[in-house]
């Protein structure tokens, strides 16, 4: 694993029972990249992670992140700004070129966006968010073989780098609730620090597209 900055590295290690393999649990602002065969996980509400693989270098990753762009671009709180996908892509796609990636042969899965942020729908952060990474993603000429972006439901992510295998569940209310309201509220946190001065609200007539699966191994 590359350890650039140690603040935004996921630290949460425990052995997964169900898939019999070791994980990392990413919470909100932080990223992972690794060589190992084991599992990423994270829970996303609004929030949007990107999962990136080259399979000829064998190293692949993660990130969670919880607005599209950094209000202070010149900062050098490298922990703060991983809360911001501009920040958290560039984070994760340098840290695979470090560990032996190429561009060329990058492959991403994307999800999350969800539209759970109560009283925010006029900012519509999920979508925002599901915009950004896949703008983003053409930007960076990175191919995009898998998504499942928007909706209302939250959705729990098994990532496999070593695969590029990826379980997806989306969850009711009652699953994960306290995960979810805690992303939830560090988003409206950022928001009430100076991100809704970038936000304006947003044209409703934007084209979307989302999957309905339930559970989707990929």
């Amino acid at each position: 694993m590359i350890l650039d900055d140690m603040e935004s590295v996921a630290t949460r290690h425990y052995f997964d029972r169900e898939f019999g393999i070791s994980a990392v649990k990413l919470l909100p602002g932080e990223y992972y990249v690794t060589s190992r065969s084991m599992v990423l996980t994270t829970v996303l509400g609004s929030c949007v992670s990107a999962c990136v693989r080259d399979s000829t270098a064998g190293v692949g990753g993660m990130n969670h992140f919880m607005l599209p762009d950094d209000t202070d671009p010149t900062s050098r709180d490298t922990a703060a700004a991983m809360r911001y996908g501009a920040h958290a892509m560039e984070m994760l796609l340098n840290e695979l070129f470090k560990a032996g990636a190429k561009r060329e042969r990058l492959e991403a899965k994307v999800f999350g966006g969800g539209a759970v942020l109560a009283n925010m729908t006029m900012l519509n952060i999920g979508d925002r968010n599901a915009d950004f990474v896949l703008r983003y993603l053409q930007m960076e000429q990175v191919r995009i073989s898998a998504q499942d972006l928007r909706g209302r439901q939250a959705r729990r992510i098994n990532y496999f780098p070593e695969t590029g295998r990826v379980t997806m569940r989306k969850l009711q209310q009652q699953d994960n609730a306290l995960l979810v309201q805690q992303e939830q509220e560090l988003v409206q946190t950022l928001l009430k620090q100076g991100g809704r001065k970038k936000l304006e609200p947003f044209d409703t007539d934007a084209p979307r597209s989302h999957a309905n699966k339930s559970t989707w191994p990929v």
